[in-house]
Order: structure tokens, then sequence, then C-alpha cells
């Protein structure tokens, strides 16, 4: 859209998207942290890549939000094929044996998946939680 139509648009997108109350982190420092959207505390996980409930500082509940199954699938061949891309090149550069690349990959793609599983995650319920959107069938945040 051009024009005075598409300025304006895009200026209201900016607005809403940029003025986000005293106390939120940005996107990737909370997702980064597990910080809360709303309040800033560290809880929005429990466990390594499984979100809390609610937030035990301010009380948001996490439960509205689906962002499970989106996360896994895309983090998981994001991660496959950058430890592919890495042990293709290992091999062809130093031809170690099989014990080696099980013993270098095998623990590098279980951290990996989990701390990008956990930023994933933790991204998109924040991006979710600042545009107020809910899963279907669920009520408005207020």
């Amino acid at each position: 859209m051009f024009g005075a139509a598409g300025a304006r648009r895009s200026t209201d997108n900016f607005v809403r998207i940029k003025n986000h109350q005293k106390g939120q982190p940005d996107i990737f420092r909370a997702a980064l942290f597990g910080l809360c959207p709303d309040c800033g505390a560290k809880a929005l996980f429990e466990s390594a890549s499984q979100f809390s409930s609610q937030c035990s500082n301010c009380g948001l509940d996490y439960r509205y939000y689906n962002v499970r199954e989106r996360a896994a699938t895309m983090v998981t061949l994001g991660v496959a094929a950058i430890i592919i891309m890495c042990a293709i090149l290992l091999d062809n550069a130093v031809r170690p044996s099989f014990w080696v690349h099980a013993a270098i990959w095998i623990p590098v793609t279980v951290v990996l998946t989990i701390f990008s599983m956990r930023l994933a995650k933790g991204a998109m319920l924040i991006t979710k939680h600042r545009r107020r959107l809910r899963a279907a069938g669920s009520e408005e945040i207020s």
C-alpha cells in the first residue's frame, strides 16, 4: 500500500510493537533467559524446555499460548542440518573413527536442540503475548 494510508498503517504497527510496558524485556533477551513477557521475572520455564503453568511473580497464565508443536519441527530440522554439515566437514578434514563422531555429535546435538528449542518456544510465546493472540476458543488478555 502506497501513500498516506500505507504510511499511517506502518506507523501504527511500529508504535504498537515498540510501545510495551515498563519492565517487559525485549523478545531476544526474554527468550534467551526465560523471562516472563509481562513482568520480566525469570519464570517462563520450569525445566530445560518445558513451560511453567504460570508466572510466579505476576501470575500470567502461559497455558493459553499454543507454541509446543510448531517450534519443535523447525528447530529439529535446523539443528539436524547444522549437525550433518559439521559432521561431514569434520569427516572430510580428519577422517576420525565412528566412536569419535559419536562422542562429539551426540552431546552437541542434545545440547544444541534443547537450547534452540528453549529459545524458539520462548520467542514464540513472547511474540504471541505481545500481539495479544490466544489459542482458539480462549478469552482475550485483559
